[in-house]
């Protein structure tokens, strides 16, 4: 059932495209039972001027975190992997991690053995010390200086990176994600595409969701646009390697909001699918939703590459969690979201949340860089806290 005011959302997704703020966007919320609301509005790329429609394909970026972490916790429940066993046993890559203790005064890294094994809950929960050079100053240095490709080139050479913290230490966000895609594909003997689209797509009918856009998907596909210093935007030229080495895990995904959705209402539904499938039990919905790094803070972002990010912290002044995989907010937020509420987001300001205990997620989806965006965070604020109070007027 509808319960929201449709001619007001509208409105309110249509103003920021009307003043020219962005050029498009889709949004979406859910409940357990289906979708409450649903509209697009302004162009996929400002150098076509093709209409953003509710079938455009968005590049989800880090929101294919979660999406991997549910393939990683299957095999968990299978017990084919433990959370805390050295995660060196399924991928030796990982069985002797170095840490980059900075940079002599010729410039080489200095490098020491990490203090304790890594283990797939360090990965799930970005406490196994990788970074990203977006977030850490260092790990864009040794990059830069060691000709590691960007991880958007999808080179297994781009893996090849020292931590930037000993692991089960901080909350590093980086590239834990890619290894635990790797760890899928160990495990399960397919490719991480071939893995999620048999155990996590079609059983949700997320058909439009893959890391290669083939060419249907291609003309739905909406352009990523760049933000000058003095707001302007600029389509550019940016696609994950559609030849790739390896899957990105952490952020290669391409798909629509209908289907992040349909992952958003599975999660509400404890695990199952619509047709009752049982994509995650429950008892690991509920341990993929709770604070698993302890004292741990997390979710606080300050950039070093800021043509690629802006300072980002989603609750000021409150403690925040991470899951395996989301961020959570130990306080009901101020637009309506429930203390303990799962979210996360993708570079080119995609953002999503789950309630599950008000048993209500959405998503609002643009294309646009740096992360961050405050125009984009802001309608992403009014949208959530419109679903959440027409919610409680039908209570």
């Amino acid at each position: 059932m509808t319960i929201v005011d449709v001619q007001a959302m509208d409105s309110l997704l249509r103003e920021p495209v009307d003043a020219k703020e962005i050029p498009g966007v889709v949004a979406m919320a859910a409940d357990r039972g289906g979708r409450l609301y649903e509209g697009a509005f302004g162009v996929r790329s400002l150098a076509t001027g093709v209409p953003m429609s509710l079938d455009t394909v968005l590049w989800y970026a880090s929101m294919t975190k979660a999406l991997v972490a549910t393939g990683a916790m299957q095999l968990v429940e299978q017990g084919r992997v433990a959370l805390d066993e050295p995660i060196g046993r399924i991928i030796p890559a990982l069985a002797a991690p170095q840490v980059l203790d900075g940079f002599d005064a010729a410039g080489k890294p200095l490098l020491r053995p990490a203090k304790r094994p890594i283990t797939l809950r360090h990965l799930l929960t970005h406490t196994s010390g990788f970074g990203y050079d977006i977030w850490n100053a260092s790990v864009e240095r040794y990059m830069r200086e060691n000709g590691v490709p960007l991880l958007v080139d999808c080179k297994l050479s781009s893996l090849g990176q020292p931590l930037a913290a000993d692991p089960g230490e901080k909350w590093e966000y980086g590239i834990s994600i890619d290894w635990v895609g790797q760890v899928v594909e160990a495990l399960s003997g397919q490719s991480l595409e071939a893995y999620l689209t048999e155990h996590l797509f079609k059983p949700l009918g997320m058909n439009d969701t893959a890391f290669i856009v083939h060419p249907e998907r291609r003309a739905r596909r909406a352009d990523v646009h760049q933000r000058h210093p003095d707001g302007s935007l600029e389509t550019i030229d940016h696609e994950i390697s559609q030849e790739p080495e390896f899957f990105m895990g952490g952020g290669g995904l391409y798909g629509t909001a209908g289907d992040y959705i349909a992952y958003i209402r599975m999660m509400l539904n404890d695990g199952r699918a619509p047709d009752g499938t049982a994509v995650l039990q429950p008892e690991t919905v509920d341990l993929m939703g709770r604070n698993a790094i302890g004292d741990i803070e997390a979710g606080v972002l300050r950039p070093v590459l800021p043509k690629l990010a802006n300072d980002t912290d989603f609750f000021p002044g409150m403690s925040q969690k991470w899951g395996l995989s989301f961020l959570i907010n130990t306080a009901d937020a101020p637009n309506g979201r429930s203390a303990g509420s799962l979210t996360w987001a993708g570079l080119a300001n995609c953002y999503f949340w789950i309630d599950r205990t008000k048993r209500l997620g959405g998503v609002v989806m643009t294309q646009i860089l740096p992360f961050g965006d405050p125009r984009v965070l802001r309608l992403y604020g009014a949208f959530e806290q419109q679903v959440y109070r027409r919610l409680a007027k039908a209570a």
